[in-house]
């Protein structure tokens, strides 16, 4: 039995364990669908578990969580390295321990359970193996813009920026907005444009971010003078 499945097809286990460097069937192909398998049933649990992510927080999570260190890791665990097959030249080099033939066996033995079992049966070992590390992972959310420069000003005791509709151009269903960010100190406006007038304040909040940022430099340049 391996990741606790017991297989009804023994040539897919075998298969799976293959490594290209023993044989013409090996598990390149079933490596090729675990890799969707595994990627696709990760990122739901991802979804399912952390609903105040962004779209970028939940892709570097998964990132980390189906890089080749991390499931090479989950290969050892199992203990996937003492069933592989390999080559002469492999076993010489100590294959059987390299994280990039785990991760690719690991992805391999994922889709052969998959044609072995069914999608229900895939899908749970998948997300029992990985929910304790999605559950228990710990996302950083990062703030926009408009939060940011809020913060900042709060900061230094200033009054908060101010955010005037100056323009909307374009037909109903494209329109684009632009709006002023005024700031009292340092006493700047600066101007953004997006498809939403929401938009439109988190690009002339980042513009200002940017502007306050430009004005301090030459201010620590002189200090450190």
């Amino acid at each position: 039995m391996l990741l606790g499945h017991e297989f009804v097809d023994q040539g897919l286990r075998e298969q799976a364990l293959t490594h290209r460097s023993a044989a013409r069937n090996n598990n390149e192909r079933l490596e090729f669908l675990g890799d969707s398998l595994v990627n696709l049933i990760v990122a739901e649990l991802i979804f399912d578990n952390h609903p105040r992510a962004s779209e970028g927080e939940m892709t570097r999570l998964r990132s980390s969580l189906v890089s080749g260190v991390a499931l090479a890791e989950l290969a050892r665990v199992e203990n996937i390295g003492d069933h592989l097959r390999l080559g002469q030249g492999e076993l010489k080099s100590g294959g059987y321990r390299r994280d990039s033939i785990l991760a690719d066996t690991f992805e391999a033995l994922i889709a052969a359970i998959y044609i072995d079992a069914g999608w229900p049966c895939c899908r749970d070992l998948v997300r029992r193996l990985f929910e304790p590390r999605v559950v228990g992972a710990a996302i950083h959310v990062d703030k926009d813009a408009k939060t940011r420069l809020q913060e900042l000003l709060q900061g230094q005791g200033v009054a908060l920026p101010a955010y005037e509709l100056v323009a909307t151009d374009g037909a109903d269903h494209c329109k684009e907005f632009e709006v002023n960010c005024t700031i009292e100190s340092p006493a700047i406006t600066c101007s953004g444009r997006g498809s939403s007038r929401r938009a439109a304040e988190q690009v002339a909040a980042d513009n200002a971010l940017q502007m306050i940022e430009s004005l301090s430099e030459p201010r620590m340049a002189a200090t450190h003078d």
